[in-house]
């Protein structure tokens, strides 16, 4: 991933607190859950890259690390 979306991708700036929003999910849905639905946020980022903004690489990075969680590893730890 290009270090310049890293931080927009991995922590963006209005995710604040000690627990993010994915683990929450983890903790009420399961992991097979949120697995599923990071596969359909990975298919929303890829649909609109360069669509809702003109910044089509970070919808690519978002989708990137939306698949890399779909498959088992979580972004945030590489």
């Amino acid at each position: 991933m290009d270090n310049k979306y890293k931080d927009t991708v991995n922590q963006p700036k209005h995710y604040s607190g000690s627990i993010e929003c994915i683990d929450a999910m983890v903790s009420a849905f399961g992991e097979e859950q949120v697995k599923n639905y990071a596969k359909i946020n990975a298919f929303k980022y890829l649909w609109r890259a360069g669509k809702k903004t003109e910044d089509k690489e970070q919808d690519l990075a978002k989708a990137d690390w939306y698949i890399k969680y779909a498959m088992g590893t979580d972004p945030r730890n590489v």
